[in-house]
């Protein structure tokens, strides 16, 4: 309710309209505050480079709930008004599903940018992206329509209770840099990349909102598109682990810094706060060299921060809370009971009596007696284990210097398998696109919740006749002896086919000028591919020609269909 009030308070003071009151606390109730498309910040706060000044704009569209775009998107309530623009929340009527969608007059003075940013944005196709799912000029208005996730969280809510733990911390800093670093290999920037922009899905995945979209919205621009990008990282990291807003200004309903005082570490603000993740986000954030205390280099690009990112030591989930066992209780079961009935209550029972010991003469003799023939036993048996010692002692003079196969392959077995560390990989694209060749190095970074997955296919278990197949070739360092391939996989079912090619080099030109070395059939979630004899080679390629049929996975952000996903894989001599 408090954000809502904050929205309601921008839309007074940007647009001169009426604050949204009623219905924006009915859509509170109904879930929509977790996901709305506002922004109660100012840029100055948030350290963008090049925001546009005032400029005079169109007026707004005159829209209201109900209205209905392209005979199929009912808007059903505004939740941001400025600028000459406004988001609504909204009704996919022909899908049935809710999404959002920025409405803009056709002649406004961003018109064509917000266009092209939309368009731009939904050519990346990257999961991790809340997608664009239309941008059309139609009837004097510009629109664009994207997902609505009404089971995120925006990073403002999340931090409204208090800083994040730091394997959240963890997660969200290189889930977001990895995708922001996909996004700028292909020329798109964010530069509106605040808590407002950041969810947090209901299976843990962080995704971002509005990229490229946000800043035309609102005629945005950056001479150092990377740079600006990786300094909003810093601050979403500065943010989550001292529930403070790293400038003067306070944003985001996070109070800002002191005034006067310069940058310091989010570990001198707060006491607790993981030195490595403190270190991090002033890398990010103090990009122009400066790091506080610190000497370490400074990060000026999202893949920068990726890679600093990946030095760092791993942080584990925390572990469980310990649950104390039930106080004991004595039960019936007690020593000496076992086998007889349980005693009644309240009656006695009398206690048994041991045999009494061999006391008498003729208990003394039979001891003797027995101890006599004990004694002559074990003499007769060293006796007989002697000369047998002796005469296999003469036949091992005659056959120790002859060796034997047997022996041979008791040694070979005994030898243990050498797990051959992977260098690098490269997935291997056969005939159309590639499935995520971001996602390769997820596939031996030692975390079997990250994975490389395949596209979905509308038929199968054969990828044929679509593709012959898809995978990765894995660069093992230098020429390896490789008998044997472990793959962890995501799905189960009918059933997933791997192949093992020998290659010579990362990037070979075809599937026929690799040798093909072995092959297996699998229903579960691990495959071995064991090879008849040791192949000596520096790449492998791990090529899938068969995926089993799955349901839709929202962790993986995929729909139902014949899909495949590896989580790990290992190799050894």
């Amino acid at each position: 309710m408090a954000e809502r009030s904050t929205a309601a308070v921008d839309v007074a003071e940007n647009s001169g309209d009426e604050p949204l009151t009623a219905k924006a606390d009915q859509s509170t109730a109904d879930g929509v505050a977790q996901n709305p498309e506002r922004d109660t910040d100012n840029d100055e706060a948030q350290g963008s480079d090049g925001a546009a000044g005032p400029e005079k704009n169109a007026s707004p569209p005159e829209l209201h709930s109900g209205h209905k775009l392209a005979r199929r998107y009912r808007l059903e309530e505004c939740v941001t008004r400025l600028d000459g623009f406004s988001s609504w929340r909204a009704v996919d009527e022909k899908l049935r599903r809710a999404v959002g969608v920025h409405v803009l007059p056709a002649d406004h003075a961003r018109a064509r940018n917000v266009l092209a940013a939309a368009r731009s944005s939904a050519l990346l196709g990257d999961p991790r992206f809340v997608q664009v799912l239309d941008a059309v000029e139609e009837n004097d208005l510009v629109y664009v329509v994207h997902e609505w996730l009404p089971d995120a969280t925006e990073l403002t809510t999340l931090l409204s209770a208090g800083p994040l733990e730091p394997h959240d911390v963890y997660q969200m800093a290189s889930q977001i840099s990895s995708a922001m670093a996909a996004a700028h290999r292909e020329g798109l920037a964010h530069l509106r990349l605040n808590p407002n922009a950041v969810l947090r899905a209901s299976t843990g995945q962080w995704r971002i909102r509005g990229l490229a979209v946000n800043a035309a919205l609102r005629g945005i621009s950056s001479d150092t598109p990377q740079r600006t990008d990786t300094e909003s990282i810093g601050a979403l990291l500065y943010a989550a682990l001292t529930q403070r807003w790293p400038y003067e200004n306070d944003a985001y309903g996070l109070s800002g810094l002191p005034k006067h005082i310069g940058p310091i570490a989010p570990d001198q603000v707060r006491a607790g706060v993981h030195r490595g993740l403190s270190e991090l986000a002033m890398r990010a954030l103090v990009n122009n060299g400066a790091t506080a205390s610190r000497h370490e280099a400074p990060c000026t690009t999202p893949e920068e921060l990726v890679k600093a990112i990946g030095e760092m030591p791993r942080i584990r989930p925390p572990e469980p809370a310990f649950t104390a066992p039930p106080a004991y209780q004595r039960t019936t079961y007690q020593q000496g009971t076992y086998g007889r009935p349980a005693p009644h209550p309240g009656v006695a029972q009398p206690l048994q009596a041991p045999p009494p010991p061999l006391q008498s003469r003729t208990g003394k003799a039979l001891k003797w007696a027995v101890s006599a023939l004990l004694i002559a036993a074990l003499g007769l048996g060293s006796w007989q284990l002697a000369d047998a010692l002796m005469d296999q002692g003469n036949q091992s003079d005659t056959s120790n210097n002859q060796p034997t196969d047997e022996g041979d392959k008791s040694k070979e077995n005994a030898k243990p398998a050498t797990p051959l560390k992977i260098k690098g990989a490269q997935e291997f694209v056969a005939k159309g696109d590639a499935q995520h060749s971001g996602d390769v190095d997820k596939t031996y970074d030692g975390d079997t919740s990250t994975t490389w997955r395949t596209k979905t296919f509308t038929k199968g278990p054969p990828i044929a006749p679509y593709k012959p197949g898809v995978g990765i070739v894995y660069d093992l360092g230098s020429v390896k002896e490789l008998s044997t391939a472990s793959l962890g996989l995501r799905y189960s079912g009918d059933h997933t086919t791997v192949e093992l090619y020998a290659s010579d080099s990362l990037t070979p030109s075809s599937l026929g000028a690799m040798d093909k070395i072995g092959s297996v059939r699998t229903d579960g979630t691990n495959a071995t591919v064991k090879l008849s004899k040791p192949v000596k080679t520096q790449y492998v390629l791990v090529w899938l020609t068969a995926v089993p049929y799955s349901g839709e996975d929202p962790t993986e952000y995929s729909g139902a269909g014949y899909k495949q996903a590896i989580t790990e894989v290992k190799f050894t001599d």
